[in-house]
């Protein structure tokens, strides 16, 4: 494929570094820098995301009358990695590029009045309430229930590793609504709110020191069924379209670049300690093939991604999308580990030293060891490919 920008591609570029310039604070900045859980605080990605709202930039896969930009595939990998290089905060996910997707292709007029503009201000914060504790990669077995009751369903069961639910005001769930048939065939999607009388939130710490995951109780919960996303007992429909927004919809190459470069920070650091690992052929040649690995992923994605259509997301191929960026940010954050030694055995869970880019790759390593879970087992992903890419 033709790597050069055209002149309208680099008046983009240029129109996206001056904004960054311009908006993008070292408090964000650094809030950002010193995250090591998957995603940064509200504190940090809310007030970038309004920054983006404002410019109109933040949901660039929605269809333009309802707030999306229009842009090639090309324009979004610059602004993706633009933002990444310079350390803008990660914006979070599950409303803008998750449940708005599915609101947008299976809700109701109604739905997409209320949730998409509140998705947009920042107004609704969500959590995804898909894995439960004997359903994970496995989804197709969930078990909580809802059963119907008048206009309501009411809700009984759990979920769990439910990212940020500490914060979130909403939640898209799967449910049970049917025993019969298929597992598939039982299952519906439900938009919740977190405030409803009869959930509680469990924190759980994860290795790395972070509260990023929870578990979450249901206990007779009462859900408007005018909250259901498509016909009832249809969410798998739902879940398999989302699940592909979140596996090859974001753009992954820009954020590993921010993270090697955070690491060769370090190594300067290092240096200047007086322990220059560039005189240690081991660790300079791992880094040469972290390097590569890294031209080839980028490769890989600015082709998947050249080849799609402004709004379209890549299907079936997002599993090898996510498998490949799994496999990437583990093996940059077992380098950072490895660089620092024996550095490395004075941290502590939940000590962050916001003086030193050191003091985040322990956790940043410990917390990467979930990479090839969430969003998709590395393994669910090779059936996937074997099944659906390669045709096997």
């Amino acid at each position: 494929m033709n790597l050069t920008l055209t002149p309208e591609e680099q008046a983009f570029r240029d129109e996206v570094r001056a904004f960054l310039r311009e908006n993008l604070t070292e408090e964000l900045r650094q809030g950002q820098r010193f995250t090591s859980g998957v995603y940064p605080e509200p504190e940090i990605s809310g007030p970038w995301q309004r920054k983006l709202s404002d410019k109109g930039w933040l949901v660039p896969l929605w269809p333009r009358e309802l707030g999306g930009t229009d842009w090639t595939a090309i324009q979004r990998f610059i602004f993706e990695s633009e933002c990444a290089l310079a350390g803008a905060p990660l914006v979070h996910p599950m409303g803008v590029r998750l449940v708005s997707p599915v609101i947008i292709r299976f809700g109701t007029e109604e739905q997409k009045q209320h949730y998409l503009p509140r998705i947009l201000s920042g107004e609704d914060y969500w959590c995804q309430g898909f894995s439960e504790p004997g359903a994970g990669s496995d989804l197709a077995s969930l078990k909580m229930r809802a059963i119907p009751d008048s206009d309501d369903y009411i809700l009984n069961g759990s979920k769990i590793w439910t990212t940020q639910a500490h914060h979130a005001n909403m939640m898209f769930a799967l449910v049970r609504t049917s025993t019969e048939g298929r597992r598939q065939e039982g299952i519906s999607f439900l938009l919740i709110d977190m405030n409803t009388p009869g959930i509680e939130v469990r924190r759980i710490d994860t290795i790395g020191g972070d509260h990023d995951v929870n578990e979450v109780f249901f206990t007779d919960v009462r859900v408007p069924q005018a909250n259901r996303v498509g016909p009832e007992n249809a969410g798998w429909e739902c879940a398999k379209y989302l699940l592909e927004f979140e596996r090859g919809a974001g753009i992954f190459s820009g954020r590993l670049r921010s993270q090697l470069k955070r690491i060769g920070e370090v190594i300067e650091q290092l240096a200047a300690a007086g322990q220059d690992i560039r005189n240690n052929p081991h660790l300079v040649t791992r880094f040469g093939e972290i390097c590569a690995d890294l031209d080839s992923f980028e490769m890989m994605e600015l082709r998947i991604m050249g080849a799609l259509q402004p709004g379209q997301n890549p299907g079936p191929v997002s599993s090898i999308l996510k498998l490949r960026n799994s496999r990437m940010k583990q093996a940059i954050a077992e380098f950072g580990a490895e660089i620092l030694g024996h550095e490395g055995l004075r941290w502590r869970a939940g000590e962050i030293d916001t003086s030193s880019t050191m003091s985040v790759l322990i956790p940043d390593y410990l917390n990467s060891r979930a990479f090839t879970i969430f969003g998709g087992a590395s393994e669910v992903q090779l059936g996937i490919i074997a099944k659906s890419v390669v045709g096997v």
